[in-house]
């Protein structure tokens, strides 16, 4: 199985807990069946390379839309990214089945501890959060897999955080 974690975050050199996923991730080679893309890196002037970003998704089985969670949403790119990648014709729509199949997980990071994501706290649990992107992955005929989150992300002492990581590496390689 091929992987291709897309990794949103503005400004990597502040994260602590993106970045650590990310170092993870990132010596999981092409042997692995991994590629691992900082596309703040790549698009800083968040003009994207839409056929680029489509070859990709055609040669992998599994997309991993890596972000931190900012105010219960993404950062502004991925959601550039969809409007522009995800083309009717392409994605979805007539011969639109270019993700029909495939599997997409989302792997975020949130400040908050997951107590907070429950109705009675915010009105909302993670999974209803993320709901956005499960309807893209529904709407695409794409399979959805469990989120890797991890909560207290700024609050995650070193121990835990590369317990965190180690897991995220674990979850890549399934």
């Amino acid at each position: 199985m091929k992987t291709l974690v897309l990794v949103f975050h503005p400004d990597m050199a502040k994260s602590r807990a993106n970045a650590a996923l990310m170092a993870a991730a990132r010596p999981l080679s092409e042997d692995d069946g991994v590629t691992v893309r900082d596309e703040y890196a790549l698009y800083p002037d968040g003009k994207i390379d839409v056929k680029a970003e489509q070859r990709l998704i055609e040669t992998h089985d599994r997309i991993v839309f890596q972000f931190p969670m900012y105010w219960y949403s993404a950062p502004a790119l991925l959601k550039e990214w969809e409007d522009k990648v995800l083309e009717f014709g392409w994605a979805y729509g007539p011969g639109g089945e270019a993700l029909k199949g495939k599997s997409i997980m989302v792997a975020t990071t949130a400040g908050g501890p997951r107590t907070e994501y429950r109705d009675e706290d915010n009105g909302a649990t993670m999974d209803e959060v993320l709901s956005p992107y499960r309807m893209m992955v529904r709407y695409t005929h794409a399979v959805w897999l469990k989120p890797f989150v991890v909560f207290e992300s700024m609050e995650l002492s070193d121990e835990s955080l590369a317990e965190a990581a180690r897991d995220y590496r674990q979850a890549l390689l399934r």
